[in-house]
């Protein structure tokens, strides 16, 4: 069975009940059998339904080479959280300047666009299908469904390459005039916000059955609308961009500045708030190993798997196999507070630097592996020549730390067992980050607080005493509450391919990408003395073009009507 058709499989089995398995591949189905009058409990048609589901983002050790087999690396690795345990992973493009139009590992066009004319077939022909009959509103749903795919597939293009060719409901074929021009990026915001307005109300309604689990929702149409209207709203698309021809400029964003555009976002996000059908879990890491919880708002769905712990966990567990290809950086475990909310660089932190690890966020123990924290039954070692930092030829962290995020507590077993580990494209924690960045981008910097104390309330963090709490000072400005909030963000949302974008649509990306990344080295002395000292791993560039990715070398050739975005 080939690798889509066991995708398809995967979200059969996570997305609803009482479903027939595909007994022939769906490229061997005429179209015909599968929007057929007389097929009352639309088989065919929920397997092209299910196939649809499988463009959904899916951020797990996902970029890599074309025609590479091998794992690949996540998103964040490209950004300055972390780097590939591997050398020379194409992940690192996005930072050593070897970018381009034809050498883009994560080059979506394509592949969305396959998923927009899927879907556009499959609202053309839908109709016909019987199902109704038995299951009310299961046209409806399923309808708004495909729309709700089509215009994520729009926004991962958006985010990447600003304005592209908006298709409509076209089915095209190649007898078509495929010389398409892109719609300029307000154009493609607006179409984004009216299909999502348009098709809230014809989702389902959380929560939904444990048979529906999975199943995109009305709160995923009220998510990606506030996503959208985030986006358009910072800095980068609004008005900020770096072309200077005044068509590209139109094309890569808003050619000028309206402060408006928050309060627009703001409005977008109360209204999911409004909503009162999502709640931050009691721990931060129950969101990530429950297929059922009131946090995630959509997550695509996967099989019980112990990929995550195989692919990232430290090398050192060779049974279970363990392969530790992500290596989180020093910048990013700096990032995490002590557990009374201040800085490490606050001298009223109570940070010691020579026990780096103790008293710390407990987010910083369910994202990075670090030295002397248990996992299957003993302390991780990465001192040098410990049991995962052995020195020589095999893969290894390169920074002193490896990716836990995901993964469930293994630090008393001997083996893993099976989870869920299911891509979570949106959840509350996200969305109350959302809101507490509008609100201080409107100007309301006193009620950002309020979103701010609940994540870290829930983080673990202590209240303490004073006007001070949860280590978020008092009578903040609006830049040092900005500041704040992208730092928390950063940790909260770290490796879920948020960091990746922020930087680049808070145009900060080059500032954090020019210079160096860091690890940290640890020598253990024969009385067992550890000592820290922080290094150098890679050294990093940016160019103001990277801001948004060039489109493909290969789309220009075949559609001249494209222009391609300014600096590629």
């Amino acid at each position: 069975m080939n690798t889509r058709i066991m995708a398809v499989m995967v979200i059969l089995i996570g997305l609803a009940s009482c479903k027939k398995y595909e007994e022939t591949p769906l490229q061997g189905i005429k179209k015909d059998n599968v929007y057929d009058p007389l097929d009352k409990n639309g088989d065919f048609a929920r397997q092209v339904l299910s196939d649809l589901y499988t463009s959904l983002p899916d951020g797990f050790n996902r970029v890599r080479a074309d025609g590479d087999n091998a794992v690949g690396d996540f998103l964040d690795a490209g950004s300055d959280d972390a780097i590939p345990s591997v050398q020379n992973k194409v992940v690192e493009y996005y930072k050593n300047g070897r970018l381009n139009s034809t050498n883009n590992p994560d080059d979506n066009w394509a592949g969305a666009y396959r998923a927009i004319r899927a879907a556009n077939d499959f609202l053309a022909n839908i109709d016909v299908v019987p199902v109704d009959a038995n299951a009310p509103k299961t046209l409806q749903y399923w309808k708004a469904e495909a729309r709700f795919i089509r215009a994520m597939n729009y926004f991962e293009m958006i985010k990447r390459y600003g304005g592209v060719p908006l298709i409509g409901d076209k089915v095209l074929s190649p007898n078509d005039n495929l010389q398409i021009p892109r719609s300029t990026f307000e154009q493609c915001i607006n179409y984004l916000v009216s299909e999502c307005d348009a098709i809230k109300g014809l989702l389902r309604v959380e929560p939904v059955a444990d048979s529906d689990l999975g199943r995109i929702t009305r709160g995923a149409a009220y998510a990606l609308k506030a996503r959208v209207l985030l986006y358009a709203a910072s800095p980068l698309f609004n008005g900020g961009g770096t072309a200077s021809d005044p068509t590209k400029k139109a094309l890569a964003g808003y050619p000028t500045f309206d402060a408006g555009r928050w309060t627009l976002a703001l409005n977008a996000v109360q209204e999911l708030i409004n909503l009162n059908a999502y709640q931050l879990t009691t721990t931060f890491n129950a969101a990530f190993i429950g297929r059922k919880n009131t946090e995630v708002i959509l997550a695509k769905q996967r099989a019980k798997t112990f990929d995550l712990e195989t692919n990232n966990a430290p090398i050192g567990y060779t049974t279970p196999l363990s392969n530790g290809l992500t290596s989180p950086t020093q910048e990013l475990v700096d990032a995490f507070p002590m557990l009374n909310g201040l800085s490490i660089t606050d001298p009223a932190s109570g940070y010691i630097a020579s026990n780096p690890y103790a008293g710390r966020d407990k987010r910083l123990d369910n994202t990075v592996f670090y030295n002397g924290i248990r996992w299957l039954s003993r302390n991780v070692e990465t001192f040098e020549g410990g049991k995962d930092k052995p020195g020589g030829v095999a893969v290894q962290t390169r920074t002193g730390y490896y990716l836990k995020k995901y993964m469930a507590d293994f630090s008393a077993a001997t083996a893993y067992a099976t989870q869920d580990h299911n891509y979570i494209i949106f959840r509350y924690s996200g969305v109350l980050l959302d809101y507490a960045e509008c609100l201080n981008e409107v100007g309301r910097t006193a009620d950002a607080y309020a979103p701010l104390r609940s994540l870290r309330l829930r983080a673990g963090i202590t209240a303490g005493t004073g006007t001070d709490t949860y280590g978020i000072k008092a009578g903040m400005s609006q830049e040092a509450m900005r500041a704040f909030i992208q730092n928390e963000r950063r940790i909260e949302m770290a490796f879920e391919e948020q960091r990746f974008w922020d930087i680049r649509r808070w145009k900060i990306a080059a500032q954090v990408l020019n210079g160096s990344l860091h690890g940290t080295l640890i020598t253990r002395s024969p009385a067992g003395a550890l000592t820290y000292a922080p290094y150098t791993v890679a050294n990093t560039t940016f160019n103001q073009r990277f801001y948004l990715m060039p489109i493909p070398y290969s789309e220009l050739i075949s559609n001249r009507s494209l222009i391609q975005n300014e600096g590629w």
